[in-house]
């Protein structure tokens, strides 16, 4: 008898490791899943592009930067946070590692973080602990090219160090965000320096969605063509029904700036089998990603009013980026044309 508990345990265990070590892939479907609904019915939403550049007027650095001039006066993660839910958006996205590779926490994986600069705030956490508190979704954006760690020229060879550097980090960030809440997205950037079979997707989503399994998952420029599944860039205005997805597995479709097209195509290719993937716009309201002295020309109302209705038909999403100024804070210009596109917009806040 004792035997055959014993077996019955080995056995379980067995089957527990085979489980876990599952592949966790999109399930081939003409319809949006019940966790593209979710995203579908979040529609509009704010990019918050904060982080080492803010203090070199730059919207790209190339990770020789010391860390000790990101100098933020304070961290105001309540304000950004309260300005999103305002203006009527139902979640964030957080730029957590830009292409520069400085990581806006304390990442125990490198020295280029905030904990070696002027303000040792963990944002990632404080912008968590804000989406609590006015129960908005957290996004995260992270980027796969980093310019400090793994250099800027394109990498022929298979980064094996780099790519387990990657997944670490993500777990990281999923460790600082778990006690305040879910991640709703991950916005992935920079592929394009590299083939797309040479970086780690299929890692990247089942770490992700091992933890997180209702978190979307998107890479920029997230299309290929025909017989050239790696081809860099296909607009929208060029993509079609049945094109294959550049970067598998993920859930939804990017390309900054660029917004959506009429009869916008919502079923894609990978291994002869069909995935519905939406399309998520990323516009600036001024000219610029980051907070930069020089950029004070601002998207007008109409414009900005046109823009979220072409964005956000046919089931697609807007997201605007509205950058922290030094100061830690979101412009008041930001927050004036926000709340008046609001208004123009009759969107209600809801609590």
């Amino acid at each position: 008898m004792k035997s055959l508990i014993l077996l019955l345990i080995i056995g379980n265990i067995f089957f527990s490791l085979i489980n876990t070590e599952k592949e966790i892939l999109p399930v081939p479907s003409k319809t949006p899943s019940k966790a593209q609904l979710k995203q579908i019915e979040r529609k509009y939403g704010m990019f918050i592009h904060f982080g080492i550049n803010t203090f070199h007027d730059m919207e790209w650095t190339d990770g020789s930067k010391p860390a000790s001039s990101y100098t933020p006066a304070t961290i105001d993660a309540e304000q950004w946070i309260k300005t999103a839910k305002d203006a009527g958006m139902k979640y964030v996205i957080l730029v957590t590692k830009h292409h520069d590779g400085f990581c806006l926490w304390d990442s125990q994986f490198t020295a280029y973080d905030v904990a070696n600069s002027g303000n040792t705030t963990n944002v990632v956490e404080a912008v968590a602990k804000a989406c609590k508190k006015y129960n908005i979704g957290l996004g995260l954006y992270y980027s796969l090219w980093d310019r400090n760690r793994n250099s800027d020229v394109e990498n022929t060879e298979l980064d094996s160090a780099y790519n387990s550097y990657m997944i670490k980090q993500l777990d990281e960030l999923m460790d600082i965000t778990q006690e305040y809440t879910d991640i709703v997205e991950f916005w992935f950037d920079g592929g394009w320096v590299k083939k797309n079979n040479q970086w780690p997707i299929k890692e990247i989503y089942q770490t992700i969605k091992s933890r997180e399994p209702d978190c979307q998952i998107g890479v920029n420029w997230s299309i290929g063509l025909p017989g050239e599944p790696d081809h860099h860039p296909v607009l929208p205005k060029d993509q079609k029904e049945g094109y294959p997805i550049r970067y598998f597995p993920s859930d939804f479709r990017l390309g900054d700036p660029y917004l959506p097209v009429k009869n916008d195509p919502k079923l894609f290719t990978h291994n002869g089998e069909e995935y519905y993937m939406l399309w998520e716009s990323t516009v600036c309201i001024s000219r610029r990603w980051f907070y930069n002295t020089t950029d004070t020309v601002f998207k007008p109302i109409d414009e900005l009013v046109e823009l979220y209705k072409v964005a956000t038909a046919q089931d697609n999403i807007l997201i605007l980026n509205c950058p922290p100024n030094r100061e830690g804070q979101i412009r008041d210009k930001d927050i004036e044309i926000l709340s008046e596109l609001r208004k123009r917009l009759k969107i209600n806040v809801q609590q």
